[in-house]
């Protein structure tokens, strides 16, 4: 039996980087712009692609698939009525990663996603 691709856990468990990705994404719709590690950022961009597409969408279900990733209905009500009408001619490619010096303490490779 094929075993699923898991993405990386940060440190933790799967429930623990659910959260994570969560709380990334949730972070980029509110203020579009977020600094982390690579390798989170590289991880949250299909998520952010994802929850523009469904705001693309604008309907109901698709309303309530990003509820469950994100969980905050204010947030969910500025992808739908700002961010995604905003790339309705875009196919896709919403969020850009750019890579920037190492972090100072621990010297992790830092980067950041903003949207396009």
């Amino acid at each position: 039996m094929p075993q699923p691709k898991k993405g990386k856990r940060f440190g933790g468990n799967a429930a623990h980087q659910k959260a994570i990705l969560s709380n990334l994404a949730k972070a980029m719709i509110e203020h579009e712009k977020l600094t982390t590690t690579q390798a989170k950022a590289k991880e949250v961009q299909p998520l952010v692609d994802k929850l523009v597409g469904l705001g693309k969408r604008g309907d109901l279900h698709a309303r309530r698939q990003a509820l469950a990733i994100i969980s905050d209905r204010d947030l969910v009500h500025k992808l739908f009525a700002e961010i995604g009408p905003r790339y309705e001619d875009r196919e896709g490619g919403y969020a850009r990663v750019v890579k920037i010096g190492p972090r100072k303490g621990d010297a992790a490779p830092m980067a950041i996603i903003e949207f396009v």
